[in-house]
């Protein structure tokens, strides 16, 4: 019985993986149609670290991990936007990530002390699948494995402070 509760979980698992990857693929079309530009993104990012900062706001994020083997898939994590920095050209977002699903790891439960400070770039970028068109893009600057952050602004938690 045991081998049968873990081909569930595995399951279990592989489908959040497939709901996460169809949510990232669905959300980045969005994000391209839009014509959203960096400028407006940054002022996102602004409106976040200000809740942060004032209510210990958190804020749902899914991205793209790349595994060794070049495999692409989506994780999902609550970010904790620090600050945000114009830095020669280039704005940054200081950020803590609290990993909630990976594959590998299926869902994670939250720690005392689990999360990861990372470093994000937001910038805009011309994309040439179809039409040419221009939008913009947040991509990890510490982990060259994790880029396409989307951070959903209504999807927010105030509770998450223990685990930063």
């Amino acid at each position: 019985m045991s081998a049968l509760f873990d081909q569930y979980q595995q399951w279990q698992r592989f489908n959040q993986q497939d709901r996460l990857d169809r949510e990232h693929r669905a959300a980045m079309k969005k994000v391209i149609a839009s014509g959203a530009m960096a400028r407006k993104m940054v002022d996102a990012f602004k409106s976040m670290a200000e809740k942060g900062a004032s209510q210990g706001a958190c804020y749902r994020t899914i991205y793209r991990h790349e595994t060794d083997d070049g495999q692409a898939l989506t994780r999902e994590g609550w970010l904790f936007i620090r600050r945000v920095q114009a830095e020669g050209g280039a704005t940054r977002v200081r950020a803590t990530l609290l990993k909630s699903f990976t594959l590998d790891d299926g869902a994670i439960e939250f720690a005392r002390d689990q999360g990861e400070g990372i470093t994000l770039e937001i910038f805009d970028e011309i994309n040439t699948a179809g039409s040419i068109s221009m939008s913009c893009r947040v991509d990890r600057t510490d982990d060259k494995y994790d880029s396409q952050f989307v951070t959903f602004l209504d999807m927010v938690r105030g509770d998450l402070k223990p685990y930063l």
